[in-house]
């Protein structure tokens, strides 16, 4: 079974920095791409950064630039998303996402993935 478990919401303060990670199973890791997507009270969907874990060439959107970092994670099929300095625009929901019939970060990013895990909040204090 596909599974993407996310972890690692929390409150943080404007300027702090907070970590989240995707732990992937149930596929080859190594094979596709992975992404980070968010979804704030009231808007749409959208696409935070993606990676494709066979050769780590990542995508961020333009309003993204700067203030995420996605990577491999420590441990063994793992996608971490770093956020710095985050304002309390970038309060959502953010959901690890997947797409087993894409390998291109640019692709899964302006896509809608078909595989998403559950989410885990991130709420940013003023």
């Amino acid at each position: 079974e596909v599974q993407l478990q996310a972890s690692g919401g929390g409150l943080v303060q404007t300027g702090g920095s907070l970590r989240l990670s995707c732990v992937a199973s149930g596929f080859n890791f190594d094979d596709y791409a992975i992404g980070w997507f968010r979804q704030a009270p009231g808007k749409e969907r959208e696409a935070v950064a993606c990676l494709s874990t066979n050769n780590d060439i990542y995508y961020y959107p333009d309003s993204m630039k700067g203030r995420f970092t996605i990577t491999r994670g420590a441990t063994k099929n793992t996608v971490d998303l770093q956020m710095d300095n985050p304002t309390p625009d970038d309060t959502a929901v953010y959901y690890c996402t997947a797409d087993l019939g894409q390998s291109s970060s640019y692709a899964l990013c302006h896509s809608r993935p078909p595989i998403w895990g559950q989410g885990t909040q991130v709420t940013v204090s003023s």
